[in-house]
């Protein structure tokens, strides 16, 4: 795929979708994966979706991260990171060699799972056990390199652990950096990241993240968690929906 392939309305969609993904981002802290990756790959290869929302989630990161540096949560990042790792091993190379319909169709499956518990906004205050570090990094790693939607594992995981909207928000950041430069070193080795066409649609949609980013920052005092937390869920249920009648037409 090239981009002069790719039509006028797929580029104004397409847009569309980052942004709202990145004030998403800019609120709470994640979620640009689960919102652009499902739409964008309603029109657009997996395969060029997923390293360019990498690239651009690895920016945020940088950005919000860099600007809350104090309120990150160290000691709860450092367990998840070397189990992330391996997931994201396995992720890339699952990446590489399936065909797109099964990945569509697990991708779909995932998001509507995660939509669900938005939706009805499930959690718990009750704080877990360190040892759920284990699962949650191996899935979240590995979900996040085949899918660039690796979020939830960490989120549901981090949520229990820390209370304070403000120290997740910036804990999220600091985590999706450090598994995000795991996730580049791998997408360089299998090629993934290799392609200019990639790089070119990243600076391309840089300054509209960076803006949703802003506007994400101004609203994060003003709106209830419950209210964001639904409003993705609905998105989400949509995207999953639709992803499962790519997933059928592939």
């Amino acid at each position: 795929m090239s981009l002069e392939q790719i039509a006028t309305s797929d580029i104004v969609s397409g847009s569309i979708i980052l942004l709202a993904a990145y004030v998403i981002r800019g609120i709470t802290g994640f979620g640009s994966g689960l919102v652009s990756v499902p739409l964008l790959a309603l029109f657009l290869p997996l395969q060029f979706v997923v390293p360019l929302i990498l690239l651009l989630d690895f920016t945020a990161s940088i950005v919000i991260g860099g600007l809350h540096f104090k309120r990150v949560k160290w000691n709860e990042i450092g367990i998840l990171i070397p189990f992330g790792v391996i997931g994201v091993i396995v992720g890339t190379t699952l990446l590489v060699k399936l065909p797109p319909g099964p990945m569509l169709f697990a991708l779909a499956g995932f998001v509507f799972i995660f939509a669900l518990r938005s939706v009805l906004n499930i959690r718990g205050d009750k704080q877990i056990s360190r040892a759920w570090a284990v699962p949650a990094a191996l899935t979240g790693g590995t979900v996040g390199a085949l899918f660039g939607t690796g979020g939830p594992p960490y989120v549901i995981y981090l949520t229990h652990r820390i209370h304070d909207k403000s120290d997740l928000r910036a804990t999220f950041s600091a985590l999706f950096f450090t598994e995000g430069l795991t996730r580049i070193a791998s997408f360089l080795i299998v090629g993934l990241l290799l392609s200019s066409q990639v790089w070119i649609a990243y600076f391309a949609a840089l300054p509209i993240m960076l803006g949703a980013l802003y506007l994400g920052g101004r609203v994060h005092v003003g709106l209830s968690q419950a209210q964001m937390t639904r409003l993705v869920g609905v998105l989400l249920l949509v995207s999953s929906v639709s992803l499962l009648f790519k997933a059928m037409n592939v």
